[in-house]
């Protein structure tokens, strides 16, 4: 059965350091901040110029001016600070950011990304993702193992324009964590009642089944 969108941002908050500062990409990564254990301090960043973003508002706390890059509304933590887009993006290109999860429409074994347009469909621009993948100091990308028409994300070679390049080691999917190596997917874990057979069926690019392969804790 593949893990729920929840799931996913609950086994990648599991690749959070204490102290660290973290960038969310739109969509499932940004479920990841409410999942942050309870005895760990972790100070997330905005694009559009927020430093201490905070798990999603209830009804009572939505502030309609305290958005993400997203424009989805957020909180804001104890201690953060509003800054420019500008200074914002310089935190990024200055190497501050030490993890961010983005989504992806595609990764392949060489650890390319493509997660920004599809052609033929509009597109209001990159966002924060190119300067992302090239200052932040790791990348976790998290999104569902095929499409919805049922087309694998993980592939030999990306056929959407890229967003990055030789950039991406690390995936949590709906189905499975994996690793990329020497131009290989490695499966590291898989989901609770989602056998190897259906990941493998799933996988386009070359994958590599160790002989242990975890069932993740999520």
């Amino acid at each position: 059965m593949p893990l729920t969108r929840e799931q996913m941002a609950r086994r990648v908050a599991q690749e959070l350091k204490d102290g660290s500062y973290v960038n969310l990409g739109i969509g499932i990564p940004t479920l990841v901040a409410n999942c942050v254990p309870d005895n760990m301090d972790v100070m997330f960043q905005s694009e559009n110029g927020l430093l201490g973003v905070g798990p999603y508002p209830t009804e009572e706390e939505v502030d309609a001016d305290m958005i993400n890059a997203g424009k989805a509304t957020v909180t804001a933590i104890a201690g953060s600070s509003i800054v420019s887009s500008a200074d914002s993006f310089a935190m990024i290109r200055g190497g501050h950011i030490d993890l961010t999860v983005l989504g992806a429409f595609q990764v392949d074994v060489m650890g390319n990304i493509a997660s920004y347009m599809i052609p033929g469909k509009k597109v209001k621009g990159m966002g924060g993702a190119m300067d992302l993948v090239a200052g932040a100091n790791n990348i976790f990308v998290t999104m569902t193992h095929a499409s919805a028409s049922g087309q694998s994300k993980l592939l030999a070679e990306c056929t959407l324009p890229l967003t990055g390049v030789g950039c991406i080691k690390k995936i949590v999917t709906d189905l499975a964590y994996l690793e990329i190596q020497d131009k290989k997917f490695i499966l590291r874990e898989r989901a609770a009642d989602t056998s190897i057979d259906e990941i493998i069926a799933l996988t386009e690019g070359e994958l590599i089944v160790p002989e242990v392969v975890k069932v993740m804790d999520v």
